[in-house]
Formats: C-alpha cells, structure tokens, sequence
C-alpha cells in the first residue's frame, strides 16, 4: 500500500509514492512536491485539498486534466478520485482547470524510455525513472499514448485519500471528536454519535489545515467503484443531444473567422480578396503567416467569403505525387539511412543464407484523423492578458506558443480546455490556435472564433505516416526459424515536434514501435527501422507507429506460420514467451472457439501485438460471398492490468475496432500537385454501420501495472482481417486499403 509523509499546505505529491520515496532514481529537486497551483485563486470559504479537490460552500469539483475527446476520460479521473473521497459521481462536477507543471503525465515515460515494456531490469526501470524526472522538469501535461489511466490510477486515489483524511481532521478540529472515530461516506464525514458533517461545510476549516500526514489507499476488496460498472458522467448529456463541445462555444461580442493557407503546405505568393470584402457579413479580410483568413458575423459566410478569394500559392515543399512518396520509402531502405536495430537476435543472415527465403513487402498509406467535431478555437487577445477556449491534449504547449505570438508572459495566457467531439491525436496539434490567435492580435479586445471548414481540415491534416516494410524470413521442420523485418517510414516525433521548435536527438522509435518489441521467441529474429526523408507533414494518429507495424509484423508472420504448414494460433502461443501475452491468445481462442468447423467460405485470422504495454490479441471472422468479403465478428482479449469501468472498457474497444476495420479497408490520403486529393467524408470513408461486426471483448487483470485501452486495440485489427480474407479466400493482402485488392459487402 503507497504512503505519503508530511506535505505542506500548498504542496501535494504528484506521481508513485514508491518512486519518490526512493527506489532509485530521485533527485531531490524530482522528489519535491509540486505547487497546488488551486491556491492561487482561492475565494472566501473554498479549500482547495489538493491540486484535484476543490471544495466550496457550493459543491465539490474534481480537476480532471487529461483531456477528454470521447474515451470517458473525464469519468474516469473522477472515479478514481471519488473511490477515496468517498463521493458518488452525481455528487461532484469535473473541470479540466488550467495548464500547470502540477499536472504532468508520469506516464509518458514508460513510452519514453527506449526498452520493451516486458523489460523489468534494473537498467530500464532506472531509465524510466530518469525519463519520469524529465517529464517532472519539463511539465508536460499531455493527454496521449492510453496514459490516462496509468498516470491516473494511483495519483488520482491519492489525491482523494489526502482530500478525505484532511477534512476528517477538519471535522475532528470543529468538534472535539477523536479522528480515528471518524467516518466517510457519500460526501459526509460521519461522527461518532451518528450526526454527519457535509464536506461543503467544512471546506474554511480544511483550507487553514496542512493536508494530513498519514495516507493509506484503500484495499481493493473495499473498493466502491473501480472495477465496477458505472453511469459514465457524461452518458445523459451525450444521449440527449445535450453536451456541448468546443464548436458550441460562444462569448458575448464574439466574430466568426475561416481561413485558407496553402494546401501544398508553403508559401502564399499573394491574394486579391476583392469579391470577398464585398460579400454580405464580411467585416475583415486579415493575411496570416501563410494564408489569409476572413473575419465574419457567422461562420457560413466567412467560409464562403474565404473561397471567394484569389490565392496564388506557392509550390509544394515536398514531392508533388503519391507514387514519389512510395519512391522515397522504397530508396530509404539502405545503411545510410538505418535509424535503429533495437532488436537482432540469432544470426538472422546465417539463419536465410541457403535457406528457402520467404520475401514479401508491405503498404500503408497515410491517413487523415477526420474527427466528426469540426475543429475550431475561440481566442481573445487584449494588452494585458489572451483567452483561449478549444479542445486540447497539449494545454501548455498552445500556453507557451500563445505567449510567443502575442509576446504576453506565459501566466498572462489562460486556456480553457473543452470537451472534443473525437481527437484521434489531431488535438496534439494546435494550428488552429496559432491563426486564431493571429487574426485576434489584429482586433485587439474582440473575441474571435475560427472554425475550418471540414475541406480546409482534411487539407491541412497532419496525417499519419507512410509506411512501408519488407519482410525476409524462414522456416525449419514447421515452425518459424528466421524473421527479418525492414520498416521505411518518415519520423512523426521529428514531424511533430518540430512544429512546436523541439529538437528530437537520437532514433525514432516510433518507426519500429509494434514490431520490436513483440515477445515471440523467433531463433533469428530482426527489425530495422529506416528513416526516410521528411515528406508530408505527419503527427501522431490512433497508435502512431504501431498503426502501421502491428499489420507489417503480424501479416508477414502469418505468411511465415502457413509456410511452415502450423497453425496459426498454436505457433503463435509456441513463439510466445512473455505470460501475460500467452494468456491473450489463449483466452480469444477460447472466446472464439478457435479450430472448430466453420463450414464453407469462411474464415478465421488471428493477430497479436503489444504496444503501449498492452498484449492484445483479436480474432476477425469473415465470410467469402461471391468474392466479396463480410466481416461477421471479432473477438478481443487484452492485457490492462486492471479494468477501471467494465462497460465504458468494452465500449472504447469496439468503437476501436471499427475504426481500425474501417481504416484498413477503405481509408488513404493521397497526393497529387502537392496537395491532398480527398477533401470530405465522401471520399475518405470509413466503415458504414451495416458493415460493422459483432464485437467480443475480455479485459484480463493478470499484470502487477495498469495500463489504457485507448491506442492498443487498433494495430492488430488490420492484422486480423487480412490473415482472415486469407484464410477464407486463399488471397493474401498486403497493402491498406484492403478495397483496392477486393470488395467489401
């Protein structure tokens, strides 16, 4: 059970007592407290426990800054802090709060730090706690890479504890009564004669207290909430029409902006905005740093007076057509451009040298993120301070760049988070700040709303990376013997970071994330990453590298089983080394019934990757009809350690799931005079809802750490649908999108 010592009043530990307190790797300045940055802004008779409890005459407030774009991100944090308050979830509200360094994900490092999550040694955990420290130094207050429920699991219990046994002892204060007799339950402490205490009433005697010194997270056994099914906080208003999202946004005096800039992502050479400035509703027309945006009393004239403009655009700054893009990734993969080997076991060349060798190459496109919500963002820039209103995963980045375009201080920049309608990691970018924070430096003191029109997003996109991969391999007496595995694809960490000025030393990991680290005991057994030259502007999508690897790895592996004439579940539970992964495999053929008769035009695949510490194992059923291929069901099993909410689990599974699935047969971006040919929905389609499978799920509770479900289910979907039209059909797919190799009923 985790403890915590004496902690001034305006200080609460932020992170795993047990790494603070000294397992190996602290600094002093990373075992100090961090700041409550609550007390800062404190009215009369409010407390403000911890920097996640807020207690007021009026109700209690839980902060939950990890944001929220539709996973029950909010609903998670609040129960995991409510489990030791000792509240019920329709007892409190929940606010992101504002950007602080207190609110750093302790979680990004294990995605960090260059070691496989199956790796326990001294030399990867110490790493880990090193990387954890620069988390700590940097502040980073990031919602990404299914951290939320890790970073949350323990820090937000303990923040409950600290909160609950503060005010016991705020109680105690009030009545003369002994703290241990004390009680909690439903946002009351219980006296010892039975009278209770509301903890809104004694929030002024709790904020003059040091948080309390001895803190014990309860015992599972004990638990209310965790692990049981739950009313996510936010099912009523999403069922109702009710909830709003960044794009329902106003503030009085508001004006409504739409932009244009490059869609070759350079340079504009110049524009005439005549006909626009004209057109009815239009009040400005404001050049950008490589566009021009138009300033309108609502947001449908604005598009349209934006369109009306006459832009001369520069040429594109990478190459103009797709099939250049394929030429880049096809000529990356050689010595000079190896960026990492991270895995090389056996002799792989002795292993393939006189050996019958088994080559196949792989393709992923690049795809849009496509969130349903538009995006959008409100700013208001005076002389003294900047407002910022929009849905966000990285709150101090668009602080600290806000601050640089305006030349404000960083605590002169107030950003409020929103509530988004889908991220899929568009919303670790911030573009959309940028031009909006733009266009309001030059109508000081006006509010402006930018929104893109759904063209202007889909051009724009950052997308996820290009990838491609050759695979080498072997096979001896029925099993697979050697496995070499070449992945060629630009760096999302240097595309991505670099738009926000931070330099990315060092190998891309993301380029062999989902192939390296998987825990198959092959003999000979390599993966190379290849770094290939910045092409299309690229970010982090739904699993970043493992997107694209979790498919490369495990298709060219089941080429391998089937070679070796195996099959292909028991050969993977053979190679399978690491427990808690066996176990995935084990429990989704038991779920699916694996090896039993389907009859005729059918098939089953099987997939496995482990990526952001996550074994996840998926079946795909299909059936062949006249040549066109029905996804029937799926199953899941995964590996989470502990499952927090059961139903809000299996529901961010499936929708994964399909959209994995939907991705995998039918999505891509391509390019052509250096811009993206599709610009909507109607020509980057997804998967339609008759298409959609019956969809099983089973969160397994096996593993010492707990870990999210956000990412983990996407890399071996496409996987498991491929080694399935295989097995149904006899046709092996290589390329995404599957459509182009056959129909989809």
């Amino acid at each position: 059970m985790s403890r915590i010592g004496k902690i001034a009043r305006r200080t609460f530990l932020v992170g795993s007592a047990a790494v603070v307190g000294g397992v190996a790797f602290g600094y002093y300045a990373y075992k100090r407290p961090v700041s409550n940055p609550l007390l800062a802004d404190l009215g009369e008779g409010e407390a403000a426990l911890t920097p996640y409890v807020k207690i007021d005459s009026t109700g209690i407030t839980l902060i939950t800054p990890r944001a929220d774009s539709g996973q029950g991100a909010y609903h998670v944090q609040a129960a995991l802090i409510a489990e030791e308050l000792d509240v019920e979830l329709d007892q409190v509200r929940v606010d992101p709060g504002m950007p602080d360094p207190a609110y750093y994900n302790t979680a990004l490092s294990a995605e960090a730090a260059p070691f496989r999550s199956t790796d326990d040694g001294l030399v990867a955990d110490t790493t880990r706690g090193i990387m954890d420290a620069m988390m700590k130094f940097m502040g980073l207050q990031i919602t990404g890479g299914s951290t939320t429920v890790p970073d949350s699991f323990e820090k937000l219990r303990l923040a409950g504890a600290v909160a609950r046994e503060t005010l016991k002892a705020a109680a105690a204060q009030e009545t003369g009564a002994n703290i241990a007799d004390l009680k909690t339950e439903k946002g009351t402490v219980i006296l010892p004669g039975g009278g209770t205490l509301a903890y809104t009433e004694l929030a002024a005697t709790a904020a003059t207290l040091d948080p309390v010194n001895d803190v014990t997270l309860r015992d599972p056994s004990t638990w209310r909430l965790v692990g049981k099914e739950m009313e996510r906080i936010d099912i009523l208003a999403k069922s109702t029409g009710t909830q709003r999202y960044g794009i329902d946004f106003e503030v009085e005096g508001m004006v409504h902006a739409s932009v244009r800039t490059s869609p070759r992502r350079g340079a504009m050479n110049g524009f005439d905005a005549t006909t626009a400035r004209d057109m009815r509703g239009v009040i400005d027309v404001v050049e950008l740093s490589d566009g021009v945006a138009v300033v309108a009393d609502n947001t449908w004239r604005a598009m349209q007076a934006v369109n009306a403009i006459d832009i001369d655009w520069a040429p594109a700054l990478y190459p103009p057509e797709q099939a250049d893009h394929w030429q880049a990734l096809s000529d990356s993969f050689n010595a000079d451009q190896q960026d990492s080997r991270v895995r090389d076991d056996g002799d792989v060349d002795a292993a393939l040298d006189g050996a019958e060798v088994i080559e196949a190459e792989y393709r992923a496109p690049y795809l849009a993120h496509a969130p349903l919500e538009p995006i959008s963002a409100v700013v208001q820039v005076t002389d003294d301070r900047a407002d910022v209103w929009t849905g966000t995963q990285i709150p101090r980045f668009v602080q600290s760049n806000v601050a640089k375009l305006t030349g404000l201080d960083t605590d002169q920049v107030f950003v409020h988070v929103l509530v988004m309608g889908g991220s899929f990691g568009h919303r670790l970018e911030d573009r959309v700040v940028r031009e909006a924070t733009q266009i309001a430096m030059q109508i000081k003191g006006t509010p402006v709303k930018l929104t893109y029109s759904r063209e202007e997003d889909t051009l724009q996109n950052d997308t996820r990376q290009i990838a491609m991969a050759r695979g080498r391999g072997a096979v001896k007496d029925g099993k697979v013997e050697a496995y070499d595995l070449g992945i060629a694809m630009p760096s999302v960490v240097a595309s991505q970071m670099g738009r926000q000025g931070l330099p990315t030393p060092g190998p891309d990991l993301q380029i062999v994330a989902g192939a390296w680290e998987q825990p198959m005991q092959i003999p000979n057994y390599r993966v190379t990453g290849y770094r290939a030259p910045g092409l299309a502007p690229v970010s982090s999508w739904r699993s970043v590298g493992a997107s694209t690897n979790g498919f490369f790895h495990d298709v060219f592996l089941d080429e391998l089983i089937h070679t070796a004439g195996a099959d292909p579940m028991e050969e993977r539970l053979r190679l399978c080394w690491h427990d808690p992964s066996r176990k995935t495999l084990e429990a989704v053929a038991e779920m699916s019934g694996w090896g039993s008769d389907l009859g005729p035009n059918k098939g089953r695949g099987v997939a496995f990757c482990l990526s952001f510490g996550v074994p996840t194992a998926e079946v795909v059923e299909v059936s062949n009809i006249d040549g066109a291929i029905k996804i029937d069901k799926v199953w899941v099993a995964a590996e989470v350690g502990r499952v927090i909410d059961p139903i809000n689990f299996e529901n961010i599974v499936q929708g994964g799931i399909n959209w994995a699935l939907g991705h995998a047969m039918n999505s891509e971006i391509t390019y052509s005079d250096g811009m993206a040919e599709q610009r909507n929905y109607y020509d980057f389609e997804g998967m339609r809802m008759a298409q959609s499978p019956e969809i099983f799920v089973r969160g397994l509770e096996n593993g010492d750490t707990v870990r999210g479900m956000g990412e983990p289910m996407v890399p071996p979907a496409a996987a498991a649908l491929s080694n399935a039209i295989f097995a149904a059909t006899g046709q092996r797919i290589r390329e995404m999108p599957m459509a182009k190799h056959i129909d989809f009923v």
